[in-house]
């Protein structure tokens, strides 16, 4: 079996006593290839350190996290800007992200979060490359923003998704978008169970958003990206076919959605 994490921090400091062994864990697991998203420009130089030391296994995306945008939000989306367009040179970056709106902890930034997703929307537009986007509590705003920007250069996923199933359906309103699927899924009240019957499976990746957000039995725990098996078992559970069979095309939909080289097979 084979896996794709579309969406791992792993670069973060909760890693740095073990990042090796995680890493070793994820082999182990069948989990051979880490989408990383940047959030801010403190953490590019994280980021280019895991690709430079495990380019097999790691890919890059660049972005400002809407939690991020904040004062000096332009200067900082300037020199994203710059990182962008400078990618090392074995290591192409496979997204622009983690983009978006939330609206949890403040609500007085939407103007200035809008403004910047719009730009960074048109980032990826410019280059062709697919948004990664995080979204809380904020699914109408958001819809807003993409319905207006949507054209036939835009694509992505909404990482993390946790909405219902007609925000699910708005979001697979728009050609080749994906939800990203996480440790939520296994969660009792996580109400994914209702939803992901309803969603095609040619639509779904996988991804841990690690470390946070565990998924069961590690609920409360660290995450990591080896975790992301039990998500595919949760999903197959829930959708009702093996767990070879979403392994098999949640990892030729992030293949296809991200533009991955891979020497693992995918089907």
């Amino acid at each position: 079996m084979f896996l794709v994490d579309t969406h791992t921090h792993l670069y973060q400091p909760a890693f740095d006593g073990d990042r090796q062994e995680a890493l070793d864990r994820c082999a182990e697991a069948g989990v051979d290839l880490l989408l990383l998203p940047n959030i801010d420009v403190q953490s590019i130089p994280r980021v280019h350190d895991m690709l430079e030391r495990w380019p097999g296994r790691c890919r890059g995306m660049m972005g400002l996290h809407p939690c991020h945008v904040q004062e000096g939000w332009e200067q900082e989306l300037a020199e994203i800007e710059k990182a962008l367009d400078a990618p090392l040179a074995h290591s192409p970056w496979v997204a622009v992200g983690e983009v978006g709106l939330d609206l949890h902890w403040d609500t007085s930034t939407l103007d200035i979060q809008r403004e910047a997703l719009r730009i960074q929307l048109d980032w990826a537009k410019q280059r062709r490359l697919p948004v990664v986007i995080h979204v809380r509590k904020a699914f109408d705003e958001l819809f807003e923003v993409l319905d207006a920007e949507m054209d036939d250069r835009l694509t992505g996923v909404i990482h993390c998704f946790t909405g219902g199933l007609a925000e699910a359906q708005h979001a697979l309103q728009y050609p080749g978008w994906m939800l990203g699927i996480g440790g939520v899924a296994t969660y009792k009240n996580g109400g994914l169970d209702a939803v992901l019957p309803h969603v095609p499976l040619d639509r779904i990746i996988l991804e841990t958003d690690s470390p946070y957000l565990a998924p069961v039995p590690h609920r409360g725990k660290r995450n990591e990206s080896s975790y992301v098996a039990l998500v595919a078992e949760r999903v197959a559970e829930i959708v009702g076919v093996e767990v070879h069979e979403v392994a098999r095309s949640t990892t030729e939909n992030a293949v296809r959605l991200f533009g991955l080289q891979t020497s693992a097979p995918v089907s």
